[in-house]
């Protein structure tokens, strides 16, 4: 989901408060999260990936209707006016009657310093600002230009748990003073886990610490593009030096480094350059080294000889907790437990689409003046959540939760009262109506026949009990995380 930076464009001339400028923000972010997963079902991801994921929305004109779309530099900014300023400015008028005119433009604080080159010894000591960190910003330009890494993606606000702790730790050993143990950094996960955020992070860390340092971020896809365009202008040399010049490499999106050989064999020569340099690389890919497409054998040794750190998809505690973290933003509003809980298990391909859910409710919320419920999250949410429903039995949860207790499946359906039955037999109808649409009828006939009454009876013991006794909230926490995985 694009961000949208506190500092994204000019000051507004509205008499806003700080209060609506953020619940517009946060209503803008919604709908640009909802186009942009459009505009990817419609082109493809890699194309996405290169032109629309790097848009940034910046400030609402209201007098005029005109929203501002930023991208980091002139060339970037053309080509999308070029190939996608109609399909942009429709969608935005779908999405928001108030908007008549979308501006796509390079984003005001790039445009400042698209002029200055890095390393030019032209250039007097001291003369301007020293741009240490460059990214997807143009080999092809004369010099490189400076869009900096995203402010908020900081290893403050990274939300560690199981899944990604490992990643995180190996993140900030990159970072610290210290020489790293391992180089490259191979960080593996799949899309919206957090593998972008850890770069950012490792940039923002090691910058802090080192504070003249030249640091390189850029997907790989952009890495071929800039090759060619270097190659075909005879710029060669020029981008040797200045990408062997850097003090940290961040590579994103490594699986799409197909194409070109040449191209993969000056990635790999910059690799042994910086590598006996002691430099710091970090590169990122949805699958490991091995699985990477068309990718040369020297270069798949370089990737794979440093550490390969996976993030595993988030399971339900992390899931929690990173809306835990996120609601801080929006205090004093009230989300309910039972909301967060909601979205927390329901959406969980990745933790992008669980935080754009997030957004999307709490701007609805606000700006039709509605309480957050669980019936508001059900309704304004039913893409995203039926995109992330896995359907779940009753007979797989019946079968999970014999096994769990270790009972004959048949207990399930049995007139047995002993407690030893009569427990698991409770969890699994209330697992039935927490993780199925079935009705308290329905799920009362797979268990034997029973009342709908008595399904109503075991879903509020259930409840009641995970309030009150550690064991089994403990209990049903690890069916939830069993089914769901």
């Amino acid at each position: 989901m694009a961000r949208i930076s506190d500092n994204a464009g000019p000051a507004r001339k509205r008499s806003k408060g700080d209060g609506e400028d953020d619940m517009e923000r946060v209503a803008l972010a919604a709908d640009w999260d909802d186009i942009s997963t459009g505009l990817r079902k419609d082109l493809g991801h890699q194309l996405h990936s290169q032109w629309i994921k790097p848009i940034q929305v910046g400030d609402f004109d209201a007098a005029t209707g005109t929203l501002a779309l930023y991208l980091p530099s002139e060339f970037a900014a053309e080509w999308v006016r070029k190939h996608f300023a109609d399909r942009l400015s429709l969608a935005w008028k779908i999405a928001r009657s108030e908007i008549k005119t979308v501006a796509i433009e390079i984003h005001p604080s790039r445009k400042r310093m698209a002029d200055i080159s890095l390393g030019d010894s032209r250039r007097p000591a001291n003369d301007g600002p020293d741009l240490r960190v460059v990214s997807d910003g143009g080999f092809g330009d004369p010099g490189f230009s400076s869009v900096g890494l995203d402010a908020s993606l900081t290893f403050a606000a990274f939300v560690t748990g199981d899944a990604n702790v490992l990643a995180r730790n190996a993140a900030q050993r990159m970072a610290a003073n210290d020489k790293p143990q391992f180089s490259p950094l191979y960080i593996k996960a799949a899309t919206g886990q957090g593998k972008t955020h850890l770069l950012h992070a490792i940039g923002h860390q090691f910058l802090a610490a080192h504070p003249r340092a030249r640091i390189f971020y850029c997907s790989a896809e952009r890495f071929m593009i800039e090759f060619v365009q270097a190659l075909k202008q005879n710029r060669m040399i020029e981008f040797k030096t200045r990408l062997r010049g850097f003090d940290l490499l961040l590579v994103d999106d490594l699986q799409f480094i197909i194409g070109k050989a040449s191209a993969q064999e000056e990635l790999l020569y910059t690799i042994d350059h910086l590598l006996s340099e002691g430099k710091r690389l970090v590169f990122a890919a949805d699958r490991a080294p091995q699985a990477l497409d068309s990718v040369e054998p020297r270069l798949l040794s370089r990737l794979s000889m440093g550490l390969v750190a996976d993030i595993q998809p988030a399971d339900l505690e992390l899931r929690r907790s990173i809306l835990e973290s996120k609601l801080t933003r929006f205090a004093p509003l009230s989300v309910p437990d039972d909301v967060v809980d909601f979205l927390a298990r329901t959406i969980t391909r990745n933790v992008r689409e669980l935080v754009g859910g997030l957004n999307k409710l709490i701007a609805y919320a606000q700006l039709t003046g509605q309480p957050v419920s669980l019936q508001l999250a059900e309704e304004q949410l039913t893409d995203i959540l039926s995109a992330n429903r896995r359907r779940i039995t009753i007979d797989e949860i019946q079968r999970t939760v014999c096994q769990f207790y270790r009972i004959d499946r048949s207990e399930m359906s049995s007139k047995r009262r002993t407690r030893a039955v009569v427990r698991p037999r409770q969890v699994a109808m209330y697992l039935s109506k927490v993780l199925t649409p079935r009705s308290y009828p329905e799920i009362g006939r797979k268990f034997g026949g029973r009342d709908h009454s008595t399904v109503i009876h075991a879903v509020k013991l259930i409840e009641d009990l995970r309030t009150r006794d550690a064991d089994m909230d403990g209990d049903v926490r690890s069916l939830l995380r069993q089914l769901e995985s």
